[in-house]
C-alpha cells in the first residue's frame, strides 16, 4: 500500500526570512492525522534568506539530520562543533540528554535551501553527539546511496534508531529498485524533479508512505532527487 502526501497538503509558514513547509505536524502547524510516519517525525523544507537563520535553541532525545540542497548553512552547537554545510553534506546531531545549536545562512546574499529531518531515537537519555559527512552526486546518481544508518556501514552517518536513509539522483527514465524486508516500511520524499514509485508519480515536495510492499521501483520522470527512509 502506497499513500501519497502531496506537497500542497503540507503545512506552510512564511516568516519573511524563512519560507518553510512541514510534511508532518510542527510548530504552529498541527494535523492529528499527520504526526509522523513510524519513527520519522519531521521533514521540514526550508528556504532561509541571506544572513538570517535559527538562533541558539535546545533539543533533547531526537536524531536530527540536515540535508543541504542549495547554498551554505553554518552550524554551531554547545558540544563545540562548528561547520559550514553545502550541497551533498549530511549532518547528524543526536540531541540525547540535551544540546543547544544554531543554524545560519553562511551567505549574506543568497538563500540556503535545506531539509531538516527528525527521527525518534530508540533510546532516550543518550550522550549527545555530532557527525557530518559529504556524499558526492556521483555516488547517488542512478542508485540509492546509504547516507544514514544504525551501524554506519558504507560510510553513512550513524543514527540511534533501526532506520536507514538513502539518497538517489535519477535521470529521466533511469530506475533504481529497493527491497523492503518483511515487517519494514518506507517513506519516499521527492526532493527535486519528478519520480515514480511503483508507477505512482511524485513531484518535488510530495511524499509517499509505503507499507506491505516488498519491492519498490523508483524511476525518474524528470531529473529527480529523492530520499528513501527504511523504517521499522
Amino acid at each position: 500500500m502506497i499513500t501519497i502526501r502531496k506537497s500542497s497538503q503540507r503545512g506552510h509558514a512564511n516568516h519573511g526570512w524563512l519560507d518553510t513547509y512541514h510534511t508532518f505536524s510542527f510548530a504552529n502547524y498541527y494535523d492529528p492525522d499527520n504526526m509522523g510516519f513510524r519513527d520519522l517525525r519531521v521533514i521540514n523544507e526550508d528556504w532561509v534568506d541571506g544572513g538570517r537563520g535559527f538562533g541558539t535553541h535546545p533539543h533533547r532525545d531526537m536524531e536530527i539530520i540536515t540535508y543541504v540542497l542549495e547554498g551554505a548553512l553554518e552550524h554551531r552547537d554547545s558540544m563545540g562543533n562548528g561547520s559550514v554545510m553545502r550541497p551533498g553534506d549530511v549532518q547528524r546531531m543526536s540531541a540525547g540528554t540535551g544540546v543547544a545549536h544554531s543554524e545560519f545562512n553562511a551567505s549574506e546574499t543568497e538563500k540556503v535551501h535545506l531539509l531538516q529531518i527528525w527521527i525518534l531515537p530508540e533510546q532516550r537519555g543518550i550522550e549527545p553527539s555530532y557527525e557530518q559527512k559529504h556524499f558526492p552526486d556521483d555516488e547517488k546518481r542512478g542508485l540509492l546511496r546509504l547516507i544514514a544508518s544504525r551501524d554506519g556501514r558504507d560510510g553513512a552517518v550513524r543514527i540511534n534508531q533501526q532506520a536507514e536513509l538513502y539518497a538517489a539522483i535519477l535521470d529521466p527514465g533511469q530506475s533504481a529498485t529497493f527491497e523492503l524486508r518483511s515487517g519494514r516500511h518506507a517513506w519516499v520524499q521527492a526532493v527535486r524533479g519528478a519520480v515514480e514509485v511503483n508507477g505512482i508519480r511524485l513531484e518535488a515536495g510530495d511524499g509517499a508512505a509505503v507499507s506491505d510492499e516488498s519491492l519498490l521501483e523508483l524511476t525518474g520522470r524528470e531529473s529527480a532527487e529523492l530520499l528513501l527512509f527504511d523504517l521499522a
